[in-house]
Formats: C-alpha cells, structure tokens, sequence
C-alpha cells in the first residue's frame, strides 16, 4: 500500500503527511508578556453619596471625636481606623474621592467586643461618652 501511495503522490506528499503530527505539538507557544499588577479599584462613586453615620467624615475628625485610634492600618487605596471602648468596637474605612482628595470614611462596622454586631451609629455614641 505504501509503495502505490508513493507512487501516486510522491516522496514529499508522504514526508508532509508525516509531519503533520509534529506540528501539532507547538513547540513555538508563546508566552504572553507579565502585565504589572494595578492596585485594587477603590469604593464607587455611589457610596460617597450615601448617608449614614459618620460617612464622609475624615481621620482628623473621627480623631476628634473618639480620640486616638486602637488600629490605624494603610494599604495603597484603603485606610482602616478602629476605635474601641469595652462596650463597641468601630471600624472605619475612609477612601479618597478623587485622586489627591482627602480620603473620607466610606463604610462603617461595629461590634461588640464579643463579635456580635450593633448599630454603627449607637457605638459612635457609646464611643464619645465614654
């Protein structure tokens, strides 16, 4: 059978035929190139627009208010400021507006020290009482 392949094709057509396969194998995949790593988007727009206690207050503010934070934790968009008094334990994330802007707080938890949650808005005033 070979010999009438040969003879109605040729040597190069069964040379070709038998490279097909090789070339499947792709030797030649490439790579794509390493993208450096963009920091993480920060909040929407939207949630500067919502109400609720203490959004869009700003550190100096909240310092003000409930005096020297128990955390202060920066990452690259975020910044985390915890107050706590036995009785709550608050987080605030402030995030900046706009770029250069003052970051303001965003989002707000509140706890109890045992982890259970309550109102933000009641441990800000257990907070500032004291």
């Amino acid at each position: 059978m070979t010999s009438l392949f040969r003879g109605l094709y040729g040597r190069s057509a069964l040379t070709s035929l038998l490279a097909l396969p090789l070339a499947a194998c792709g030797a030649g995949s490439v790579v794509p190139p390493a993208r450096p790593i963009a920091p993480p988007p920060g909040p929407p727009a939207s949630a500067f627009m919502k109400q609720g206690p203490l959004l869009g207050t700003d550190a100096r503010r909240l310092t003000q208010m409930f005096g020297q934070p128990r955390l202060d934790i920066r990452e690259t968009t975020v910044r985390k400021l915890q107050f706590a008094n036995g009785r709550c334990v608050l987080d605030a994330y402030l995030y900046a507006p706009a770029r250069g802007k003052e970051p303001v707080v965003t989002h707000v938890d509140a706890r109890t020290p045992a982890g259970n949650d309550v109102d933000p808005a009641a441990c800000a005033t257990a907070l500032q009482t004291k």
